[in-house]
């Protein structure tokens, strides 16, 4: 199978993220993957456009979120990234339960979730340009594809 590519932007909207789940979920439809790696996606692809949404941009619908994803072969590599405030100690903000938001009930989950449902996660950011999370899965190939 060739590489396959595709780049969705998006306004940074809370309701915008089940557009940008289901698109993604769309688009890895072609390797026939199982039910529960489209779960994962769907759930990770979720998880980093809230984050974006709630602390990169802290609401402010003008700002844009770009998601790329690749297909090679049976593995999908899936970009999120906001020109937002970013993350000021990205070692920190993985620690299961950290939040910056507990007035909005956050549950400081978003990064231990993606890790867990994902065979790689990478997340770089710098303060006042932005943070860039990638996410990488090999999907499990059915007949279909040989």
């Amino acid at each position: 199978m060739s590489k396959n590519f595709m780049t969705l932007q998006f306004a940074a909207k809370s309701e915008n993220e089940s557009f940008a789940r289901v698109t993604v979920a769309a688009f890895i439809a072609q390797l026939d993957p199982t039910l529960e790696e489209i779960h994962d996606i769907k759930t990770v692809v979720s998880e980093a456009v809230t984050n974006a949404v709630i602390h990169g941009y802290e609401e402010d619908a003008n700002g844009i979120i770009t998601i790329s994803a690749v297909i090679d072969g049976a593995n999908i590599e899936i970009t999120i990234a906001d020109n937002g405030k970013g993350i000021e100690n990205v070692e920190e903000a993985m620690q299961p339960l950290y939040t910056t938001k507990p007035e909005l009930e956050r549950s400081g989950m978003g990064f231990t979730i993606m890790q867990n449902f994902m065979d790689e996660m990478n997340v770089e950011s710098k303060v006042g340009e932005g943070t860039k999370v990638t996410l990488r899965k090999k999907i499990t190939l059915n007949s279909m594809i040989s």
